[in-house]
C-alpha cells in the first residue's frame, strides 16, 4: 500500500518544505546538544519562535497558538518533513506537544495566554509532573497532596522521572485534592513554578552516562500555589490526564518509524544472522507504516479507535527496541564508541540525541514507557480488542 494525499495536502507539504529550505538553522547550531528536554539553547528558542510566528509550530492549532488550523493529514506531512530533515520543531517537546496543547484544551483564557503562549514562543519551558515513586504507571495511585488554604493550594509530596524539571520554568503537576473520593475522581492539576519556595528538583544520571541528567526527583514541601493555577475543574484531573496523554500519543508511531528507518540506513549486516535480522527490521518498518497509515486514514474520516492506537504504539515501541538491539549486537565493542570524524562510525549521520549504538539502544527503552507503558497497552488490547476477561 502506498499512502497518497489530496492536492491540498501536498500543496501544504510543498509550502512547509519551501519554508524549511529558506530557514533551517545551521548545522553548527543543530549539533549543540541540550542538557535536557526542558533546556533550550538560544538558537533553539529563535528557531521555535520563527516557526510560531509563521504558523508552523503546531499547524493544527489556530494562528494565535502557532498554527494554521491544519487538517490531520496536513499535520502528518508537517511531521514527515521534520523527520525527513531530522530537525525538531521544539527542544521542549513535552512543553509544546503536551502541556501547552493541554492548556489550550482545558485551561482558562488567562492560562492560555499567561502559560501556554510563552511556552509556544520559546520564552518559557515546562515539564510534566505525573509519575511518583509509589504510583509507577498507575496515575490513579498518586499521593502528592494539595490542600486548599484560602486562595492557595498547599502542596506536599514527591514526583520522579520528571524529565527536564531542573531546567523548566514550571510543571504541569497532578495532585490529589480529595483523598476520600474514588482514586480516579480525587485528582486535580496545578501549574507550579519551579522557583516557588519548597520546590526542589534533583536531577539524576541515566544509563546513558553520568553527564546525561534529564530525569529528576521533584520534592514539594508546603509549596503555596495560587488557586488560580488550577487547570480544569477541581477533582477533574483524570480527564485532563487523558487529554494530556492523548496529545502525546497523536501520531507517535511516526517517530518510531522514523528512528527505525534511520537504523536501517545505518546498519550494515555482514553475517547470515545479521542479514536475517536486517530483513526483520525492514518488515517491522513496513508493517508499522501500514498500520499507522490505516489509523491516520480513520482519524481523517473522524473515526475514533483507541484500541488500534494502542496496537500501533505497542508494536512501534517494541520494534524500535528490537532494531536497536540487533544493531548494537552487530557493532560489537565499536557500538560503545561515540561517532567522530575519525572513528569507526564516522560515516553515520546520527541524530545528536543518539551518539552511539549503545545510547540509541538504551534510549529505545523509553518508547515502551512514554505515552503509556507496553503493559498498559497490552491491557487495553486484551480488554478492547480481544475481549478477554479481567484477572481477579
Amino acid at each position: 500500500m502506498q499512502l497518497s494525499f489530496d492536492p491540498d495536502v501536498e500543496s501544504f507539504r510543498d509550502e512547509f518544505s519551501a519554508f524549511l529550505d529558506a530557514n533551517l538553522p545551521s548545522e553548527a547550531e543543530t549539533q549543540e546538544r541540550p542538557r535536557s528536554v526542558s533546556h533550550m539553547p538560544a538558537w533553539a528558542r529563535r528557531w521555535q519562535r520563527l516557526l510560531f510566528d509563521n504558523g508552523w509550530l503546531l499547524p493544527g492549532q489556530p494562528p494565535e497558538f502557532g498554527g494554521r488550523n491544519a487538517s490531520i493529514l496536513q499535520q502528518f506531512v508537517h511531521l514527515e518533513e521534520l523527520c525527513r530533515r531530522r530537525i525538531y520543531h521544539s527542544f521542549n517537546p513535552q512543553g509544546v506537544n503536551i502541556i501547552a496543547a493541554s492548556l489550550i484544551s482545558f485551561g482558562s483564557d488567562e492560562q492560555k495566554h499567561q502559560w501556554a503562549v510563552p511556552v509556544l514562543k520559546g520564552e518559557k519551558t515546562a515539564s510534566l509532573g505525573m509519575s511518583e515513586p509509589s504510583a509507577g504507571s498507575d496515575l490513579a495511585s498518586l499521593r502528592t497532596r494539595a490542600v486548599l488554604d484560602g486562595d492557595h493550594f498547599v502542596v506536599n509530596g514527591q514526583k520522579v522521572w520528571t524529565s527536564g524539571a531542573h531546567d523548566a520554568d514550571f510543571l504541569l503537576t497532578f495532585v490529589r485534592t480529595d483523598p476520600d473520593a474514588p482514586k480516579h475522581k480525587g485528582i486535580s492539576v496545578l501549574l507550579i513554578p519551579t522557583d516557588l519556595p519548597g520546590v526542589v528538583c534533583r536531577p539524576f544520571a541515566s544509563i546513558c552516562g553520568i553527564d546525561d541528567k534529564d530525569f529528576n526527583e521533584v520534592f514539594f514541601t508546603d509549596v503555596r500555589v495560587p488557586a488560580e493555577n488550577l487547570v480544569g475543574p477541581l477533582n477533574g484531573g483524570w480527564g485532563v490526564a487523558n487529554g494530556s496523554l492523548g496529545h502525546e500519543r497523536t501520531m507517535m508511531w511516526l517517530g518510531f518509524a522514523d528512528r527505525i528507518a534511520n537504523m536501517i540506513g545505518d546498519f550494515e549486516p555482514k553475517t547470515p544472522l545479521e542479514k536475517d535480522q536486517y530483513a526483520s527490521m525492514i518488515m517491522d518498518y513496513q508493517a508499522l507504516r501500514l498500520m499507522g497509515s490505516e489509523g491516520l486514514a480513520k482519524a481523517a474520516r473522524g473515526e475514533t479507535d483507541v484500541a488500534s492506537v494502542s496496537v500501533v504504539k505497542l508494536f512501534g515501541s517494541e520494534a524500535e527496541l528490537r532494531a536497536s538491539e540487533y544493531a548494537l549486537a552487530a557493532s560489537g565493542s565499536d557500538g560503545l564508541v561515540h561517532p567522530s570524524s575519525t572513528g569507526p562510525y564516522a560515516h553515520l549521520n546520527l541524530d545528536h540525541y543518539f551518539a552511539s549504538w549503545f545510547e540509541r539502544h538504551a534510549r529505545s527503552f523509553s518508547g515502551t514507557i512514554a505515552g503509556g507503558t507496553s503493559e498498559i497497552q497490552r491491557n487495553i488490547i486484551a480488554a478492547q480488542v480481544l475481549s478477554l476477561p479481567r484477572s481477579k
